[in-house]
Parts: structure tokens; C-alpha cells; sequence
């Protein structure tokens, strides 16, 4: 049992009774390092991926290359819930701070690793950090804001996440080329420790004066299921067969552990994931939403749309990187009116379902797409693909926060997150694997047995090795990459038509306006009968 400070106090705002705002008055650098904070959770997650090449030929662990991002996924998945929790139990700053320094301590054993074991334990370590970064900069949001003025700082912090994945790869590539990859992990110290300054002195949040129970049996069956789970969808289809033993085996482990875990959660005294989330209509829509269209809708176009643009156009993984800057133009150009209106009418359900339709708009175009297409036709569906996506990201996590108290919105928002995440690993693993099977048998059906040897299997198809081929033999390697992709998204339109009905059932509670939320918020955490105290 963790006793945590017996210190109570919120910040002194300005009254909100006299005016629509209970936010501190240095809002603005809090916000600033919030942002910041976030940018270098989510960025990690991505930032290595065009560094991989280069980091296991120099460290000699080509065998566990696809470990040095699962590390950073499966730590940050599992974080998530545990952050969330302990920052509605114990008080948001310290936990915040807290994960910053696990994630700089990460980075820093990146940077200095001699070995893929080091670089791969600094993974976990900066994963670890990185999911409480994320989901602890939602939360001090909602400590500081009201649900319906919260609209409008959500929509950017949404659209970190579309940044992330387009700013990673080309930053990772760039510190490679230009430098040494070991930049990717030294570039988030100064920021970081930037980050962490403005945090310890400007954040002031309340001090929860009450006896913390860890859920220890709970986390550690999450981390089992979730680690089964992430594995089994990483690795059935590509590393090993379905049929293979040990995935198997992690898909029965998932499974096993799963229930294990609900059972746990029904017993514990503080729940890390507490089931009665699940009693809320507006928790079980928003994050089913959440995993079936954010999941497969952003995450299939970010995972393949630049391979398609490598083998199908020729383009450089560089060049692929920059022509996914429209998903990050098309959320930033929904997300941020899309917050400035709802912060105004304080309503949120049409913009889940206009996101879910443009989503399906766009799998249907790109179900069209053929070789013969100039490639802006590729990057305006790609832009039209982050406008849906900024309609919906933070929109569904502000549904889900508008509709628990103060003291849970921790909880609620990691636990939205967490499983969005999982609906994202395998959704996309869902996609990886139909698209190998199909790119498997067009390739056995189309190439002649002559050639087969020059472009061995799909799994060692690279754009480099494509470019290499003779004009007639590359052409039909092409079209077989193009024919086993496309198709797959209009495979996806029943899925986001499920998506849409979803939308459609989202219950819609007005977002509370800064009266009501100031008195929910502060009542359990400055007695009226106590001068409030600023606290750090």
C-alpha cells in the first residue's frame, strides 16, 4: 500500500464563476510542454523505422530487428492503463514527471547501447515513459479545462499523432544519413529535459490525501495478455507460420490471459481497468469507434500507402515519407475548426460520423487506385484520409472524458487508448496478413519460373531490389504488389460500415460547461472547508 502526500489544494485560477475559464494563467507554457511532451512519446514509436537497416547492421542483431519497435509498443500499451489510474489515485504531476524521466533514462541507453540487448532494454524503458506521457498530457488537460472549452486544445494534441507518423520516419532517416542514427534518441534529451523544467514549475495540480492500493495482480495479467496479443499479431503470418506452435500458443495464452484478467479486475479493491467503464454506453462506442475506424482507417494507409509509393511509383523511402504530408494537412485542417466549434455548441456527434463516412469515401477511391495514376491522386486521398481521422481522434476521447468524474477521467482516457491501440495492432496485422497471402500467390501465378529466382519471395521484396529488375519482369512485380493491396480496402468498407453505425449510436451528452465541470472537479479535491493551497 503506497500512502501518497496527505496535501490538498488546486490551482488559483481565476474564479470561474466570473468568467468561462478555470484555467491557471501560464495555461499557455503548460500547454506548450503538454504538446511537447506527447509529440516525443508518439514520435518514438515511429522514429526508428527507417534507421532499422542501418542500427541492426552496426549492432549485429539483424534476428531481433523487429523487437526494437515492439519493445517501445508493448511497454507503452501496458503503461497506459497503470499511468492513467495512479494519476486519478495519487495526482497527476509527479506520475507525469515521473514518466518523462523514465523516458529520457530510455533515451539515453539508446543512445549510448554497444549492443541489440541495451538498445532493445532502452526500448521498454523509453515505452514505458512514452505511454504515460501521452496519456497523462490528455488528462492534466482535463484538470485544467472544462470539457467544452477542452475541444480546442484536444484537436491539436490529436493531431500529434498524424504528425508523429509522417515526421518519425523522415527524421529517423535523415539523423541516419546525415549524422548517426544515435540522433533519433539524443534529439529527445534536451526536449525532454526542456519539457521536464516547465512541467515542475508550472503545473500545479491537486495532491490526492488518500491510501493507494496497487492493482499488482491485474497489471501483471494485462501485461501477460497484452504481450501474447501484440506478439501473436506481429508475428503469426510474417516471422512464423499461423500454423507454427508458439503462435499458437501466444493466441491461447492471449486468450487465457485476457480472462484472467476481467476476473482479477472484478476482485481488486482499486482496478487498474475498472469494469464498470464498461456500463457506459458512450466508453463502450467511443473506443470500439475508436478501434475499428482510427485503427485500421489510419494505421493500414500510414503502414502501407509508403511501400506503395516505393514499389509502385519508385519513390524513395524520403520522398514516400514527405508525400504522406497531406494525412497530417487533412487532420490539422479538420481537427482544429472541428475543436473551435464544439468548444462553442458543446455538441461533438456529427463529427464521429462525418469522419467514419470520409473514411469510407476514401477506401473506396483508393480500392480504385491503378499504376497508371499520377501519384497527387494518391496523395489527395491520403489528405482526404487525415481529414476523417481529425474529426474523429480526440473527439472520441473528450466523448468518453465528458462522461466520467474528475476523479476517473485518468482512468477512462487511458483505458480508451489502451484499447484503441490494441484494435490498431491487429487491425493492421489483420491487413499485413491478407496483403502477404494475396502478394504470395499473385507472384506464384505471374512470374515465370525462370525469374522466380531473381526476386526470391515476398518477404524479400525491397524497393531497391524492384528498381533493380529488368523493365518487363519489374512491370509485372508491380502490378501484382499494386493488385494484392488495392482490393484489400474495399475489403475494409464493411468493417468501417460498422463503424459508421457506431457513430450513428454514439450517444451524445452536452460537454459541461465550466460551471458544473469546476464543481465536480474540485469537490473531492479541496474541501470547501479548507483554504485552498497551490501544491506542486
Amino acid at each position: 500500500m503506497t500512502h501518497a502526500p496527505a496535501t490538498e489544494g488546486t490551482d488559483t485560477g481565476p474564479d470561474p464563476a466570473a468568467e468561462n475559464t478555470v484555467k491557471p494563467a501560464n495555461f499557455g507554457l503548460i500547454f506548450a510542454a503538454l504538446m511537447l511532451t506527447m509529440l516525443l512519446g508518439a514520435l518514438d514509436q515511429t522514429i526508428v523505422s527507417t534507421a532499422l537497416p542501418t542500427i541492426v547492421g552496426e549492432l549485429n542483431g539483424i534476428e531481433h530487428m523487429a523487437w526494437i519497435t515492439t519493445a517501445y509498443i508493448l511497454a507503452a500499451t501496458i503503461g497506459m492503463p497503470v499511468y492513467g489510474k495512479l494519476g486519478d489515485l495519487m495526482g497527476r504531476k509527479n506520475i507525469f514527471l515521473a514518466g518523462i524521466a523514465l523516458f529520457l533514462v530510455g533515451s539515453v541507453v539508446c543512445g549510448l547501447a554497444q549492443n541489440m540487448g541495451t538498445l532493445i532494454a532502452g526500448r521498454a524503458l523509453q515505452g514505458l515513459g512514452g505511454g504515460g506521457l501521452m496519456i497523462t498530457s490528455q488528462a492534466i488537460i482535463a484538470d485544467l479545462v472544462p470539457p467544452r472549452e477542452r475541444a480546442k486544445y484536444m484537436a491539436p494534441m490529436g493531431a500529434v499523432f498524424g504528425l508523429s507518423s509522417v515526421v518519425g520516419p523522415l527524421l529517423g532517416g535523415w539523423f541516419t544519413d546525415a549524422h548517426s542514427w544515435r540522433w533519433a534518441f539524443w534529439v529527445n534529451l534536451p526536449l525532454g529535459v526542456l519539457a521536464l523544467f516547465v512541467a515542475a514549475v508550472a503545473i500545479k495540480l491537486p495532491r490526492k490525501a488518500v491510501d493507494v492500493t496497487l492493482d499488482y495482480l491485474g497489471t501483471a495479467l494485462m501485461a501477460a495478455a497484452v504481450t501474447c496479443t501484440v506478439l501473436f499479431a506481429s508475428w503469426g503470418g510474417t516471422q512464423y507460420e499461423w500454423s507454427d506452435p508458439l503462435v499458437i500458443g501466444l493466441g491461447i495464452g492471449a486468450v487465457v490471459a485476457w480472462v484472467l484478467f476481467f476476473v482479477a479486475e472484478r476482485r481488486a479493491q482499486e482496478p487498474v481497468i475498472p469494469l464498470h467503464l464498461f456500463r457506459s454506453p458512450i466508453f463502450n462506442v467511443a473506443t470500439l469507434l475508436g478501434m475499428i475506424v482510427i485503427g485500421l482507417g489510419m494505421f493500414a494507409i500510414v503502414g502501407y500507402m509508403p511501400t506503395y509509393l516505393q514499389m509502385v511509383y519508385g519513390k524513395t523511402a524520403t520522398e514516400s515519407g514527405l508525400l504522406l504530408i497531406p494525412m497530417v494537412v487533412g487532420i490539422m485542417a479538420t481537427a482544429l475548426p472541428s475543436g473551435a466549434i464544439m468548444s462553442k455548441t458543446g455538441r461533438y456527434k456529427i463529427y464521429p460520423i462525418a469522419g467514419t463516412v470520409i473514411i469510407m469515401v476514401v477506401a473506396y477511391l483508393m480500392s480504385t487506385l491503378d499504376v497508371s495514376d499520377p501519384v497527387w491522386v494518391v496523395c489527395v486521398y491520403v489528405g482526404l484520409a487525415g481529414a476523417g481521422v481529425g474529426l474523429m481522434m480526440q473527439t472520441l476521447v473528450l466523448a468518453v472524458q465528458n462522461d466520467f468524474p474528475a476523479a476517473e477521467v485518468g482512468t477512462a482516457t487511458s483505458a480508451n487508448n489502451f484499447f484503441r491501440e490494441i484494435g490498431a495492432t491487429l487491425g493492421v496485422a489483420v491487413v499485413g496478413a491478407v496483403f502477404a497471402s494475396r502478394l504470395t500467390d499473385k507472384l506464384a501465378a505471374s512470374i515465370p519460373a525462370e525469374a522466380a529466382s531473381k526476386i526470391g519471395d515476398s518477404d524479400s521484396l525491397t524497393p531497391a531490389l524492384v528498381r533493380s529488375l529488368p523493365t518487363e519482369l519489374r512491370d509485372t512485380v508491380v502490378n501484382a504488389y499494386q493488385e494484392s493491396l488495392v482490393p484489400i480496402f474495399l475489403y475494409l468498407l464493411p468493417v468501417f460500415g460498422v463503424g459508421l453505425v457506431l457513430a450513428f449510436v454514439l450517444k451524445e451528452k452536452p460537454l459541461a460547461d465550466t460551471a458544473d465541470w469546476h464543481a465536480e472537479n474540485a469537490g473531492p479535491e479541496a474541501p470547501a472547508d479548507k483554504e485552498p493551497q497551490p501544491v506542486g
